[in-house]
């Protein structure tokens, strides 16, 4: 058994049709609301701050992903993602089941620097500070050898239907809408973004691979582009010019004075600043054979 803690989200659907389409059809869905992918997937309806209820919903499992999400929101992750990975990682140890978590790069330093597995922590703002706990607690409980598990690392996201980032709400969303386009802070810095689809097909595949447990992997990206080289890409694509506003750091300031959405968008707004510089050389290198959606066929296929 299989089972997807979030299945509801773009990451969790998308490895639900991976997992039955290349490794089991023994999967469990589990979210508070869980709907059915796969022809035989076994819905179990959970909430993971609940202990009893994260621990029935994992029984019975050889392999958990951790793919949960929680809204823009500080206060939230603060008072809940600790707590439901807490539960996850107990009841993963009191049934023997393996933990596949999917994390982010919030807790990395917002510099120029290229960002490996090895990069030291360096939380800025409240939810960067968070995954960084929580990374933290996965990490010492697999050092003390307590879980079996490993960390799948993903940067931002860009992709097809329901994938929610801050690129692909202003760009790629607002262009799909008919909209003009908002490029935040700068078109000019390097952008590191995953296909959504290869987030999961790649964690997936971690999963199911052994000897990449008790590891950190970073999951694998096209080469980095500006804001600038993917709006010429969907250009080509759509065959027109856009139209697009770049929207500089003191405007993002200025509306955190009235926005609470604005607010919650302000510690992330500094990585954009810089190149972001995501290395997934230790992936490419332990799966050469991985086939990494491009950005010229990701953009066709959001404008397709």
């Amino acid at each position: 058994m299989q089972t997807i803690l979030g299945s509801n989200g773009p990451i969790g659907h998308e490895l639900a049709v991976e997992l039955a389409r290349h490794y089991t059809q023994d999967i469990r869905l589990v979210s508070r609301h869980p709907t059915r992918i796969n022809p035989n997937d076994e819905l179990v309806a959970a909430d993971m701050l609940n202990a009893e209820e994260t621990n029935a919903a994992i029984a019975g499992s050889d392999i958990v992903y951790f793919t949960l999400g929680l809204p823009m929101n500080s206060t939230m992750w603060e008072e809940q993602f600790p707590t439901m990975l807490a539960n996850v990682m107990q009841a993963c140890q009191v049934h023997h089941s393996k933990l596949v978590f999917f994390d982010n790069t919030y807790m990395y330093p917002k510099t120029a620097a290229v960002q490996t597995e090895d990069t030291p922590f360096a939380p800025e703002g409240r939810k960067a500070t968070v995954r960084a706990k929580m990374a933290t607690m996965l990490l010492t409980a697999m050092a003390q050898k307590t879980i079996t598990a490993v960390i799948c690392r993903a940067p931002e996201f860009y992709g097809p239907a329901g994938t929610k980032s801050i690129t692909n709400t202003l760009l790629f969303k607002n262009l799909q809408a008919g909209k003009r386009v908002k490029v935040p802070v700068s078109q000019h810095t390097s952008r590191s973004l995953i296909w959504t689809p290869d987030a999961s097909r790649a964690m997936a595949l971690i999963g199911n691979t052994p000897d990449c447990y008790g590891q950190t992997w970073h999951l694998p990206i096209d080469r980095s582009r500006t804001y600038q080289e993917l709006l010429r890409l969907a250009e080509q694509t759509l065959g027109h010019p856009i139209q697009r506003t770049v929207i500089p750091m003191w405007q993002f300031k200025l509306g955190a004075l009235v926005s609470t959405q604005m607010r919650e968008l302000a510690e992330l707004l500094p990585r954009y600043q810089v190149d972001n510089r995501f290395s997934a050389a230790k992936f490419n290198h332990r799966f050469p054979d991985f086939t990494v959606t491009t950005f010229e066929q990701g953009i066709r296929t959001i404008f397709g």
